[in-house]
């Protein structure tokens, strides 16, 4: 499989940043209008349950006003799922939350939790929503995902991108043998969490792997260099990595 392999820029924390102090900035939708202007294939947000950086006013506004895709990431709850058909993003990314935690710490398990998932999807997609899972690497959270008849899976790259030496290289053979079968299965594998310019190439590499979703990085990167500037590097490195390597006769010379 080739193609270009989109960008999602996830504004959660230019959200985070703002509520720090309370004030209207900075403000995600105009964070989200530079990304996409900078060369974003799409925007991703998390609608967390206790709201601690995107709002319910900033899907409004984002849902309003983007003219790329708009990825909205939701916890399995009824809540979350009005929320997402009344504004009808583009896509949702079902991922697992948990009040206590940072940030998203592991993939949904969708095999244990398929009957509660089952009914929200089909909503989704009756409502014309493309649905993601947000899941690890693994065949038989893949199965539940073709069973349930989501289109898409997202892989948890948090492994990888904490690993060190061999435990990393394991980890994006985990995640390529994944992508194949997702593949292989009818399924868009995308992927995300973690990744940085130093460690996204690896990843980006992967041929089956349409998508990646990145944030931290790119919003902690944009105090030094701008968020236009962040996410064309992010862009180029990518690039760099899915181009198709040299033939055995390019580099040789003439005579």
């Amino acid at each position: 499989m080739t193609g270009k392999l989109r960008l999602g820029v996830n504004i959660d924390h230019v959200a985070t940043v703002r509520n720090a102090r309370g004030t209207a900035y900075p403000d995600p939708l105009r964070a989200a209008l530079i990304a996409a202007e900078a060369g974003a294939d799409g925007i991703t947000a998390h609608l967390r349950e206790d709201r601690r950086h995107i709002s319910d006013e900033d899907i409004a506004r984002l849902s309003s006003s983007l003219t790329v895709p708009l990825n909205l990431e939701m916890a399995a709850t009824s809540e979350m799922l009005e929320i997402a058909l009344r504004h009808r993003p583009h896509a949702t990314c079902i991922v697992p939350e948990k009040r206590e935690e940072r940030t998203t710490e592991g993939g949904l398990d969708a095999a244990r939790q398929f009957d509660h998932l089952a009914p929200m999807v089909k909503a989704l997609t009756d409502a014309g929503i493309r649905v993601s899972l947000f899941i690890e690497p693994d065949a038989r959270q893949i199965d539940a995902a073709v069973r349930l008849g989501a289109p898409v899976v997202e892989f948890h790259t948090g492994l990888y991108a904490e690993g060190v030496g061999l435990a990393q290289t394991a980890e994006v053979a985990r995640i390529r043998e994944a992508a194949g079968i997702a593949a292989e299965s009818g399924i868009e594998p995308h992927a995300g969490h973690g990744l940085t310019y130093d460690n996204v190439g690896p990843i980006a590499a992967i041929p089956e792997i349409r998508e990646l979703n990145i944030g931290h990085f790119m919003i902690g990167e944009a105090i030094f260099v701008g968020l236009a500037e962040s996410v064309r590097q992010m862009r180029a490195a990518m690039d760099e990595a899915r181009a198709p390597a040299p033939s055995p006769a390019s580099g040789r010379g003439l005579g």
